[in-house]
């Protein structure tokens, strides 16, 4: 069975209708995305691999699901770190921050540096909504997490990439490939070139808006809100 997408079109579609006939606030929706790719980060690294993690956070919503996933972290036991070199002045989002001030995470400046010194990296620069190019300071970060060693997970699309098309052909992101992809709500059709390990999450979604925008619920288990599956969709 082929894996069901959906495209950015339909996800903005969903995500607004959620936040509308669906009652959900985007507090709410941030609050579950990023509590999902904690859960994420948990299976794959756990502490006995590392406890120091490097997110990288953008300006828009993929960025506030990176502060929020870093405060699940932080209680989990690791020792997360956060680049944010765009702050939009969003209440939501300075309260996120607040949030992460009061639990002793630092925010670091420069990227290249704490990228030596952490065991894993979030990347949550750009999410589906992305689109156009890739503006500064993040060409050098996204280079960074494709150079490195070191493990990266991505929230919804590995940043650069185009929701539909996947890596650009050339250019900053061209050879970008996480080692994990955590699919917020459903797969994007970028899915189709991405080799790692891929989860989705985000367990809020109702069977009749799943029907409505034609993609299969996962079955998620007991309390995770995070479910891993193969290149075909199937629950590993």
């Amino acid at each position: 069975m082929a894996l069901k997408t959906l495209s950015a079109k339909a996800a903005a579609a969903l995500d607004k209708e959620l936040m509308s006939t669906g009652a959900f606030s985007i507090d709410q929706l941030m609050e579950l995305a990023g509590l999902s790719v904690s859960q994420a980060v948990y299976r794959v690294h756990p502490t006995t691999k590392g406890r120091r993690i490097l997110v990288a956070v953008g300006p828009g919503n993929n960025g506030g699901d990176g502060l929020v996933a870093a405060r699940h972290l932080r209680h989990y036991g690791y020792l997360p770190a956060v680049y944010y070199p765009k702050r939009p002045k969003n209440d939501l989002y300075q309260r996120l921050a607040k949030q992460l001030e009061d639990l002793d995470v630092p925010f670091v400046d420069d990227f290249a540096s704490a990228l030596k010194l952490t065991d894993h990296v979030v990347d949550a620069i750009f999410g589906f909504s992305f689109s156009g190019e890739v503006r500064e300071p993040f060409p050098a970060v996204i280079q960074a997490m494709t150079d490195t060693q070191v493990p990266v997970t991505s929230v919804d699309a590995p940043s650069s990439w185009s929701i539909e098309d996947g890596p650009p052909k050339s250019g900053v992101g061209s050879s970008f490939n996480p080692d994990v992809l955590v699919s917020l709500t459903a797969p994007k059709p970028l899915v189709k070139h991405f080799k790692g390990r891929h989860f989705i999450g985000g367990r809020f979604v109702t069977p009749t808006i799943a029907k409505k925008y034609d993609f299969d619920l996962p079955e998620y288990e007991g309390i995770d809100q995070v479910v891993e599956v193969g290149p075909d969709g199937q629950k590993l």
